[in-house]
């Protein structure tokens, strides 16, 4: 069963209003974290390589696209926020 949330990406060519599933909190594989990071290293010294990363089956990591949003939405407004009490 999907555990769906809506989220605001920022992509570099638009925004949008995603519909995406979250993994499972009580997942004993990846703990809740959507999967685990895998660290690589070259055979022959063991020097780091690099790290991936390895969705787990509870997590799909899909996104379903709702509504491109225009530039002008956004979370902050344009002077940023006052650092002055409201009152």
């Amino acid at each position: 069963m999907p555990r769906l949330r809506l989220k605001v990406i920022d992509g570099c060519r638009f925004r949008a209003l995603v519909l995406t599933d979250t993994p499972r909190p009580d997942c004993p594989d990846c703990n809740g974290r959507g999967g685990t990071v895998e660290h690589y290293g070259y055979p022959d010294t063991g020097e780091y390589w690099g790290s991936g990363w390895e969705f787990c089956a509870c997590w799909t990591a899909r996104r379903l696209t709702l509504l491109p949003l225009p530039r002008w939405m956004r979370r902050t407004p344009p002077g940023g926020y006052s650092a002055k009490a409201p009152f």
